[in-house]
């Protein structure tokens, strides 16, 4: 069933929990750089993937995306990832910013630019993504309609507390943000801002 096919209207549990959470499994590869994007938690959740995977040698920079400035933060989404990854033992040096974009198409876009400054976009062969399992779908469509198509991607999601795949049907926050996520997300397809594609119920 091709997401476009959906009625985001009428969406089950089921429906729901295969659109979001199935066949975002890391493929365990190697890529040119990690892609982190930001969110009012991703220091929480999102980075120490990040992180992780730098050190295990998964690839050589981290790339964090992202300008919102939350209440009560500091600094944007992006420079508050680069000096946590820091502390965190990364170099200076292997943290690249992208601190222009509010929404995830913009992460998408503005991060080509720096990609593009860092590595040539035509050298890159393969890019680790990091963002919360719920929002994985959406970052990875966009990616996959924005993004030129040589580059590939390995989904690398992390969960947060309350809308993973075995528990968001089990709290009103979890449930609401999971079914705002997939309307969303076939919104964009329909609209033909998101590449559609086959989804397995």
């Amino acid at each position: 069933m091709l997401i476009s096919e959906l009625d985001e209207n009428t969406l089950t549990d089921h429906q729901i929990a295969s659109l979001l959470f199935k066949g975002l499994d890391d493929d365990q590869q190697k890529g040119d750089c990690i892609l982190v994007v930001g969110s009012s938690k991703a220091v929480q959740y999102r980075l120490p993937k990040a992180v992780e995977l730098y050190h295990s040698g998964r690839a050589g920079k981290i790339l964090c995306s992202g300008g919102v400035k939350w209440d009560g933060l500091e600094h944007a989404e992006a420079i508050a990832l680069k000096n946590e990854a820091v502390k965190m033992g990364v170099p200076e040096k292997d943290v690249l910013v992208e601190d222009l974009s509010l929404h995830t198409k913009e992460n998408v876009l503005a991060s080509l630019l720096i990609l593009d400054r860092a590595f040539s976009l035509h050298q890159i062969d393969r890019l680790l993504i990091v963002t919360t399992a719920f929002h994985m779908k959406r970052l990875h469509l966009t990616l996959k309609t924005y993004v030129p198509s040589w580059i590939n991607f390995t989904l690398c999601p992390v969960n947060d507390r309350t809308t993973r795949a075995d528990n968001w049907f089990q709290s009103e926050p979890g449930r609401k943000r999971a079914e705002a996520e997939s309307r969303k997300i076939i919104m964009y397809v329909k609209q033909g801002a998101l590449v559609d594609e086959e989804i397995y119920l």
